[in-house]
């Protein structure tokens, strides 16, 4: 028994902050962000807008798109490294929203791999035969861990939230191969100093602008290129692929030159890489559902269709998911 997405969905809040507007805030310019990102705009949560609402919409446009009750649901999980709380877990106050009465779940800290790694834990539950629908989202409010003093961060990042349910496949399609790696020794390279267990809060840490995102810039992208470049290589390998034999490939929205450089290196050509960074910059675990969505959205894909994903992120965190797309409009 192989794990199939049959639904996809998105969410974005609708304020939208612009290069133009960030430069009021920090020294750099439209251009400077443009010609290093691929940036121009990204999206931000209202006021008392956190990571659980944007799951939430997530999650009512899926149940009301394949026409499930709460109910129906057995298992949310959520790919955050921007939870609104420690604890309750963002999923248990999901489960709550919606009333999924029935519904077990968890959050899952991963970075930008966040949803990739929810999507092979969600699919070994389909395949263990006790579960028939799960609730996969990732999301990040990144604004909410950003510092708008620091220039090698702030221009990156955006919020927004995607997600999919999980199906037993009818047909033998669907998930069909991951690979997914981390490696922990480039965990400083790209982290939030402050505000767990080994630094909680205090008016130091506060001052010293410790629970912001902090970040190697050179190291993340270097590490970046080559990880998403080798796991999307080797899963393509693995199934005796080409990159000429992929409908589409979705990779994790962090940085245009990253994503050109790993399709070039794949053999992967340009109408067949989704790249929607211009309108929303980087939102960690929500880039690639986000970008499914929308993909769905347009008709980009049918069945037997070969779908790649792959991310890369903190921890570090990277991994490649291969799927043959089935319908279920």
């Amino acid at each position: 028994m192989k794990a199939t997405i049959t639904t996809t969905a998105h969410y974005v809040p609708e304020k939208v902050l612009t290069n133009i507007e960030i430069a009021k805030l920090v020294d750099t310019s439209d251009e400077w962000i443009r010609s290093r990102t691929g940036i121009a705009q990204r999206h931000i949560v209202a006021e008392n807008e956190a990571t659980s609402d944007m799951c939430t919409e997530v999650a009512k446009q899926l149940l009301e798109k394949r026409d499930l009750s709460p109910n129906d649901i057995d298992i949310i999980i959520v790919g955050t490294v921007t939870p609104d709380h420690f604890t309750p877990s963002t999923a248990a106050i999901i489960q709550d929203n919606i009333g999924a009465a029935n519904a077990w779940g968890f959050d899952l800290s991963a970075a930008c791999s966040g949803f990739i790694f929810g999507l092979e834990t969600g699919a070994k539950f389909i395949e263990s035969g006790t579960y028939q629908h799960i609730m996969v989202i990732g999301a990040d409010t990144m604004t909410s861990i950003l510092d708008f003093t620091d220039r090698e961060t702030c221009v990156l990042f955006g919020d927004g939230a995607g997600g999919v349910i999980l199906e037993p496949s009818q047909s033998g399609g669907g998930i069909l191969d991951s690979i997914l790696h981390t490696d922990g020794s480039g965990g400083t390279s790209l982290w939030v100093p402050a505000g767990g267990s080994r630094h909680p809060a205090t008016i130091d840490t506060i001052n010293e602008h410790s629970h912001y995102i902090k970040q190697d810039g050179k190291r993340v992208f270097k590490f970046a290129v080559k990880g998403m470049a080798d796991v999307t290589q080797q899963i393509l390998k693995n199934n005796n692929l080409t990159g000429e034999k992929i409908k589409l490939f979705i990779p994790h929205q962090a940085n245009k030159r990253i994503i050109d450089a790993t399709a070039k290196r794949c053999g992967i050509s340009n109408d067949k890489v989704l790249i929607n960074i211009e309108w929303y910059g980087n939102t960690t675990a929500g880039t690639i559902p986000i970008g499914l969505s929308e993909a769905v959205e347009k008709g980009e894909l049918i069945d037997g269709d070969f779908l790649l994903l792959a991310s890369f992120g903190a921890g570090f965190t990277w991994g490649s998911i291969l799927i043959k797309w089935e319908s279920h409009l």
